[in-house]
Formats: structure tokens, C-alpha cells, sequence
């Protein structure tokens, strides 16, 4: 069976929209994958039939993964099912950004900034941002990355590595795959708007 990224990737072709290349098909995109229902975007559905995957992550690219916090216990809330841009190393793991502690609205603002840190424009496989922290806090356009920033062990990464390539990084962004504990989505999206 196609995977819910292969399906609306499939639509888009048909319609003669690239996602990621023009900003009409990017808003495309993203409508058709906040159409997508929750248990259609299932997590365990997208770790099985994704088919790219990452020994380990490389910075500049984006990942799904199943995550169980070390101190799970004394978090307020965590994400399962992270979304992640690899930013770079850190002691036991990596830093991302998790565009699941955005609302839909506010990943689409932070994402349309991030595109103009690509490495090239083809969106294939060699398509990647050019991403570090310092790049993150440097400018105000992505002031919506400060919530989303967090430290990953490896030792707790509980899966594959599933790596999204960039015609599928907007239908990636809009699939409601974010699995939030001890709090709903939308009480951690207004406590990350409060952060900003």
C-alpha cells in the first residue's frame, strides 16, 4: 500500500504541482496534508512503509523517529514522534528542531524561512539546509525556532531514523503525526506561542 506521502506526492505530480519549488505548491501541499486525518498519519504506518532511512542523521535534513525521553518522568510534556531538522552534535546525541511544537500556521511561517537556507534548489536527494544554531538565532525571520529546539539522546531514539526528502518535507510538515504526553497538542502550541 502507498504511504500517505506517496499518495498526496502522487496527487501534486498529477496536478502539475512540485511542493517545495514555488510557494502556490507548497500552499498546495500543505492543504492537502492538514486534510489528512490523524489515524490516517500513523506513525508505526509511516516508520514500516517509508522507505528512506538514515544510519544517522546529517545535518540540514529532516527525520521521523520513535523517541522516549530519558527524563520523561519530570517533563511537563514530550513528543513521541519527533520532526526533525538535524542541527547539529551534542553530548550523547544531537540537537533538532521538532516543527511538532509549532501549530500547523507557524511551521509553514518557520518552514518558509528555512527554504531560503537550502543548498540548492533541485529538492532531491542532495537537497539539504544549511543549518546551525547560530544560523537559527541570527536572524529574526526564524525567530518560531526557539520552542522547537531540543536535545536528543541516541541512546533513546527507539527506531529508524526516517529520512523526509524534500519534495515530501511539506506534506511532512502538515501530517498530524505530533504524539504529545501529558499535555494536548494545543496546550503545548500555546505555551511554545508564549515562548516566541
Amino acid at each position: 500500500m502507498a504511504s500517505v506521502f506517496d499518495d498526496i506526492l502522487l496527487k501534486g505530480v498529477r496536478s502539475g504541482q512540485i511542493p517545495a519549488r514555488t510557494r502556490a505548491a507548497r500552499d498546495w501541499f500543505r492543504g492537502v496534508a492538514s486534510g489528512t486525518s490523524k489515524s490516517r498519519a500513523n506513525p508505526d504506518k509511516i516508520i514500516s512503509e517509508y522507505k528512506e532511512t538514515a544510519g544517522r542523521p546529517t545535518i540540514g535534513k529532516m527525520y521521523h523517529f520513535f523517541y522516549d525521553p530519558k527524563g520523561k518522568s519530570t517533563l511537563p510534556y514530550y513528543d513521541r514522534f519527533p520532526l526533525i531538522f538535524m542541527v547539529g552534535p551534542a553530548s550523547g546525541g544531537f540537537y533538532g528542531i521538532n516543527l511538532h511544537y509549532l501549530p500547523p500556521r507557524l511551521r509553514a511561517k518557520l518552514m518558509d524561512s528555512l527554504y531560503t537556507i537550502t543548498t540548492n534548489k533541485k529538492y532531491n536527494e542532495t537537497t539539504q539546509l544549511a543549518l546551525s544554531y547560530d544560523v537559527l538565532k541570527g536572524a529574526s525571520k526564524f525567530k518560531y525556532f526557539k520552542p522547537t529546539f531540543k536535545h536528543y539522546l541516541t541512546g533513546h531514539v527507539k527506531s529508524r531514523y526516517i529520512e523526509i526528502q524534500p519534495t515530501d518535507w511539506d506534506i511532512a510538515l502538515m501530517l498530524p503525526t505530533q504524539r504529545f504526553e501529558k499535555a494536548s497538542a494545543n496546550k503545548v502550541w500555546g505555551i511554545s506561542g508564549s515562548m516566541i
